[in-house]
This record gives C-alpha cells, sequence and structure tokens, in this order.
C-alpha cells in the first residue's frame, strides 16, 4: 500500500476524533485526500505594516509586536478580553469576545507576536478583533508567506479546526509524503506546456515560495484535471465511433423533395451548415452522437424535421422527445403540417393520451405506418417499440437524465438509433467541452431573414404607469403582450399571492380587455383553454409565471414585461424574452425591477439590456452562476472540479482537449513507455471512482 493511501487519523496533530470530523465534514480520508484539499486563496503575509501607517481603507494587516497589557470588560455574556498591542511606532487594541480562558493563558508579556486581521477605527483608535496571533520566530514565523486558506466548516471550527489548523495538517503530512507523489504526465507533455513537476506543484499550491511559483503550481495541477476528463471523454467518442453501428441513410430523395417544393422559408447558412453535419453524420454508418445548440427562434425545429426526413427516406423512423407536454404539444402542431404535406403520418404521445389512442398507436409504430412519433417521457415506457427507429431527436436535453436518455437506445435491435440533442439554453463553449466533450457540436448562430432583434429595457417599479400605456399602444397597433410573474418553488403560496394580485392589477389598468391568465396550479385544460384564447387573439395579455418559458410560440406577441426580473437567472430571462419576436414586427423585452438591486442582480439586468446573444449572456452567467447551478439537477456533479474554474479556464481546457486528442491519435491504446505515467493515473482514477462521477 502507498504511504498516500495511509488513514487521516496518523497524520501529525489529528488522532481520533480530529480524524472522525475531517472525514464526515470535508470527506478527507487519506494522506492523498489531504494532499488534494487545496488552499482557495492564499493571504498576502510578506508585508509587515506599522501601527502608524494604519488606514481604515485596509481589509487586512499584520504587525509584529508586544502585548503591554490585558483588561477584562463587561460583565456575563457581554465579557470581552482587550490587549494593549504596541509594535514601537503605535499601539492598537486586540479584543477577543469568545475563548478569553485560552487566550489569556497563550498571552505573556515581554514577547514578540504576529498579528494578522482587519484593521478598525472607533473611537479614535485601531482595533483587531479576534485576529491571528502566533508566536514571531527568526525562523519559521508567517512574515514572507503567502499563507493558504482552507474551506472548513463551523463544526469543525467549534473544534478548534480552523484553516490554520489544516494548514498545519497538511504540512505534516507534505512533509511526509509529498516526495512519494506519482508523476501522472508523459516528460513530452511536461515540456511542450512548460508544466511543473507534480510534487513541486503539490507542495507550492499549499506553501508557495512567491507568486510566480503560485500561478506555475495553479497552472499545472488545473492542466491535469481537465485533461484527464478531456482524455476520458475523447476515448467516449472515439470507442462510440469504433463500436456503435448506425444506420446508412444515404437516399436523399424525400429530404430533396421537402427542400425544392414544400419548404415554407428560406434556409439560413448556419441551417443549411447544420443539416450538411447532419447528413454526413447518419451516411457515415457509424452512430451520429450530435448536439444541436440553437438560440431562441434559430430554426432549430425545421432541421429538426429535415433530419427526420432522411431517416424516413431511407425506410426509418424517427422520434422527437420534450421535457413538457406543453413544449411536446407545440412540436407536434408545427410540425404536423410538415408531415402531411410530405405524406408521412404524425402522432403525438404525451402522459394524457387515452388508453384507448394509445393502443392504436402502438400498432401502427410496430407494424411501421406511423413514420413520425413527438412525445415526452412516455416515449420511454417499454410498451412504446418501433418496427425500426433511426433517429431519436432529444429537446432541451439537459433537462432529461443520463439514464433516461440511453432508453432510447434500446429501440432498436439491429441497430444503435442515431441521436440529436437540442437545446435553446446556449451553453458556453467551455461547459460544452466538458459536458459533452464526447459528443460532435453543431451550432445554428443565424436568425431567420426578416427578424428583428428584440429591444430590452430596463424599468424601474415607478416607471408601471408608462410600462402599461406602452402595452396599450401596442395592443391599438394590433399587438399582445406578455405580462410574467416568478415563480420560487418555497414560496408557492406568496409567489400565487403575487401573480393574482398582479393579475387584478393588469385588470384595472385594462378595463374592458379580453386577458387570459396561466399558472403551475392549473390543471392541463385551463392552460390549454387560455393559451388557446391567446394564440386566436381572443385576449390580448397573457398574465403568467414562467410556465410560458418554453412552448408558446405567438408571432403577433410582441411585448414581454418580467416582473420582479432581478429574482430569475439570466438563461431564464434570455428563454422568456425569446417568447416575443417572432413576428416580422418589432418586438420589445421590458424588465421591472425594485429600486435597489444587488451587485449580481445589476450585471444579469445589464447585461439582458446589452445583448442579445445568448451565448455571450450563456458566458456572463458561467460567471456569476458556476457550472454546477447552471446545468440543473440533471446534470448536476457532471462538472465538479477541484481547482478548474471552467469560467476563467477556457484556453487551459482547449489545450488538455487538443493535447488529449492528439495522444489518442498517436497512441489509442497508451500502450507507448513515456505514457505510462498517463495509464497509471487512468488506472488509479477509476480506482477511486470519485473522477467518473464527474462525467456522466
Amino acid at each position: 500500500m502507498s504511504v498516500l493511501d495511509t488513514k487521516i487519523e496518523f497524520a501529525k496533530g489529528v488522532g481520533t476524533k480530529r480524524a472522525d470530523l475531517l472525514k464526515t465534514e470535508l470527506n478527507l480520508h487519506t494522506f492523498r485526500d489531504v494532499l488534494e484539499y487545496y488552499p482557495f486563496r492564499h493571504e498576502d503575509r510578506t508585508e509587515l505594516h506599522k501601527a502608524k501607517n494604519l488606514l481604515e481603507s485596509m481589509t487586512v494587516a499584520q504587525l509584529k509586536g508586544k502585548i503591554l497589557y490585558t483588561s477584562l470588560v463587561g460583565e456575563g455574556a457581554k465579557q470581552r478580553l482587550v490587549a494593549t498591542f504596541s509594535d514601537g511606532t503605535g499601539e492598537v487594541d486586540l479584543v477577543w469576545f469568545h475563548g478569553i480562558n485560552g487566550i489569556q493563558k497563550f498571552i505573556k508579556s515581554q514577547t514578540e507576536y504576529l498579528i494578522y486581521g482587519q484593521p478598525q477605527f472607533f473611537n479614535g483608535k485601531f482595533s483587531f478583533i479576534h485576529p491571528e496571533m502566533e508566536l514571531y520566530q527568526e525562523e519559521g514565523s508567517s512574515i514572507g508567506l503567502l499563507y493558504p486558506v482552507y474551506n472548513t466548516t463551523e463544526k469543525l471550527k467549534r473544534s478548534y479546526v480552523n484553516s490554520k489548523a489544516l494548514s498545519k495538517v497538511v504540512q505534516a503530512v507534505l512533509e511526509k509524503c509529498v516526495t512519494q507523489l506519482p508523476e501522472t504526465l508523459s516528460d513530452e507533455l511536461r515540456a511542450e506546456f512548460e508544466l511543473l513537476p507534480r510534487p513541486d506543484a503539490v507542495r507550492c499550491i499549499h506553501f508557495p515560495p512567491n507568486v510566480g511559483m503560485l500561478a506555475k503550481a495553479k497552472k499545472r495541477l488545473k492542466f491535469e484535471e481537465l485533461f484527464f476528463i478531456q482524455l476520458q471523454l475523447v476515448r467516449q467518442k472515439r470507442l462510440k465511433q469504433q463500436t456503435f453501428h448506425g444506420m446508412v441513410c444515404r437516399d436523399t430523395k424525400l429530404f430533396t423533395d421537402f427542400f425544392e417544393n414544400h419548404l415554407p422559408f428560406e434556409l439560413t447558412d448556419a441551417q443549411k451548415r447544420v443539416l450538411k453535419e447532419i447528413y454526413t453524420d447518419m451516411a457515415s454508418g457509424k452512430q451520429m452522437n450530435r448536439l444541436l445548440q440553437g438560440d431562441v427562434g434559430s430554426g432549430k425545429t425545421i432541421v429538426a424535421f429535415m433530419a427526420m426526413l432522411i431517416a424516413v427516406g431511407n425506410g426509418a423512423q424517427a422520434c422527437l422527445m420534450a421535457p413538457t407536454e406543453i413544449l411536446a404539444d407545440q412540436h407536434y402542431r408545427s410540425l404536423e403540417p410538415l408531415a402531411t404535406a410530405m405524406g408521412l403520418q404524425i402522432d403525438l404521445l404525451t402522459g394524457s393520451t387515452r388508453t384507448r389512442v394509445r393502443r392504436v398507436m402502438h400498432q401502427r409504430l410496430e407494424n411501421g405506418n406511423l413514420h413520425l412519433l413527438v412525445g415526452t417521457h412516455a416515449l420511454l415506457e417499454d410498451k412504446v417499440q418501433f418496427e425500426n427507429l433511426g433517429l431519436c431527436i432529444i429537446d432541451e436535453q439537459h433537462r432529461f437524465g443520463v439514464e433516461q436518455r440511453s432508453r432510447l437506445w434500446t429501440k432498436n435491435e439491429q441497430h444503435y438509433p442515431h441521436i440529436l440533442v437540442m437545446t435553446a439554453t446556449p451553453i458556453p463553449r467551455t461547459l460544452a467541452m466538458t459536458l459533452y466533450g464526447d459528443l460532435d457540436v453543431s451550432v445554428i448562430d443565424q436568425l431567420p431573414a426578416g427578424r428583428k432583434p428584440i429591444v430590452t429595457a430596463h424599468r424601474y417599479d415607478a416607471h408601471r404607469l408608462r410600462v402599461f400605456g406602452f402595452i396599450k399602444e401596442q395592443i391599438a397597433a394590433g399587438r399582445q403582450a406578455y405580462i410574467v410573474y416568478p415563480l420560487i418553488e418555497e414560496s408557492e403560496k406568496l409567489d400565487y399571492k403575487n401573480l393574482m394580485d398582479g393579475y387584478e392589477s393588469v385588470c384595472r389598468a385594462f378595463p374592458g380587455m379580453g386577458i387570459s391568465i396561466v399558472h403551475g396550479q392549473m390543471g392541463a385544460p385551463e392552460k390549454e383553454y387560455e393559451m388557446q384564447r391567446f394564440v386566436k387573439g381572443e385576449t390580448k395579455i397573457m398574465v403568467a409565471t414562467t410556465v410560458i418559458e418554453v412552448g408558446v410560440n405567438v408571432p403577433n406577441a410582441s411585448v414581454m414585461v418580467i416582473e420582479n426580473a432581478e429574482r430569475f437567472g439570466l438563461a431564464q430571462l434570455h428563454q422568456l424574452r425569446g417568447r416575443v419576436g417572432r413576428g416580422a414586427e418589432q418586438s420589445y423585452c421590458i424588465l421591472m425591477t425594485k429600486d435597489k438591486l444587488s451587485q449580481d442582480g445589476k450585471i444579469r439586468i445589464d447585461t439582458m439590456v446589452r445583448t442579445t446573444n445568448g451565448f455571450e449572456i450563456a458566458d456572463v452567467d458561467l460567471q456569476l452562476r458556476g457550472p454546477g447551478d447552471l446545468m440543473g439537477k440533471q446534470q448536476s456533479g457532471t462538472v465538479d472540479l477541484i481547482i478548474a474554474d471552467l469560467a476563467q479556464d477556457g484556453e487551459l481546457l482547449q489545450q488538455a482537449r487538443t493535447a488529449a486528442i492528439a495522444l489518442l491519435e498517436h497512441d489509442p491504446q497508451l500502450q507507448r513507455p513515456q505514457n505510462a505515467p498517463i495509464r497509471n493515473q487512468l488506472n488509479e482514477l477509476a480506482r477511486h471512482k470519485s473522477f467518473w462521477s464527474r462525467i456522466s
């Protein structure tokens, strides 16, 4: 057994009680875990300040001096210990409210200490509340160090395991076994990207001698982490291409007939490029695994239909799976006239489909009379069997779990169906490379001709009457408007009240006008009735919660008012805005907020006003929220990185992916002697399993 697998209780200064806490609170079980528990920042202890030069604007300061005297002030729970500290240039107060007995035992007169903390100016004098404090020694003191700061928990702090105590544990483990750390990268890779040896990088990430070495340590460890994730993703992709055969779809007669005689509008160059990529995949004999990204309104649905025509034109069937009944129904309504024009049979299968209708549908699927099927999770049921399923299209795929998607693979015993996953949620390049690095990616980055960019404005609650006046002008010009209220699950009653209050105020502001209301507590038939009234133009305003985020397509709606816009995430704001701007008329999105906004709230609102580019918005969202939040519950954990940051390390990620691809092209099985460290590390990661949980 390697010394790195030594249990944490055997580390200097830990013992059984602390070990149990470190295991449960921080998931630290072995020496290896300790070495890989990196500090989240470093404090600059290289500078020694003078008491006479302290400023109120300072966030931290470090002083060297002696304690002149101490006193207890106050009584009972409000009692505090105050020590007068001098460095020869001036005096400051050190104040403790907790742990007073331990501090009194530690303090000795005429002894030099280092203190570190935030100076606060009060009653004409600087004071430090609960400063960090250590005995000053010529050798081994904190002066001149970049001092590591580790995440800890309240439970650990109550047991005196704070960041400083953790740093001592790390130091003890480093001394014992850092030289035992195996190298994980080949000499060629380290030379090409100018990377530190692994033991040096781990030592310097904890206790760097200077800023330059800290930067080098971070680069090495980030590259390593990203490289092994990309290596596994690229291997998976190569394995799929070599192992999984798809139906060969080379006949384009049906596709060409639609393109030349039935296409309702001119395709953009981006749509043509994506269709060419899809056809190349489907004609290759290998199973297609492609991610199609396209902003709201970019025309993914027509591309999906034309991909279905490629499958059907080659004697196969195709299905399209959407996450909600509303969205599935919208897809069915838009595809049904196109399918009918081509003489194809299409149907809709959702949880609401009656048993009698299902039986007939199942028979038509199995005997091949039903060419296209649109549906929800109901498509995954074992009863749903196809005669020859050739293509599966999954819309808004991040709302489906990996296991659910893979069940579609089993719907054809002869060959694996081609897979096209679509999303209108723009995914930053770095996130796409990490979440979907085993897929080929296509992007529709053009809006159809004639579409005008949506004008977005920010208005405070005080401007409400002006906003209502603008809505009246638009309705007078023959348009319609949405007014959307936030829905946050933890406070459904409050949300419902806000929605109903808003609905009443809209009714008062627009007397005699048809107004629809849609929210999550309504049954499906009620929702459908209200939505259809709006679609037909019987109502001019729809007051709704975010149930209309996906699934409503009303080209005549030109105004989207989002109430309490500061309560929405950027991706959701962008999706909601995409409900308008679907016709030829100019459309508007108005973001209503309270007067005071948080810093993040300001950035979100300013970004929405500044740009309609979904990928730019997604990059800002990644900076604000991080990758885990961005992808929602189904995908959470897929980018559980230890040190790399997808929002910051895009260039390094690209280098790591390029290196992984090049390596596998030259040595697919990693058999060359120089790649032994990489092969060993892959085996080690597989043994510890934690790594594989990051890749869905």
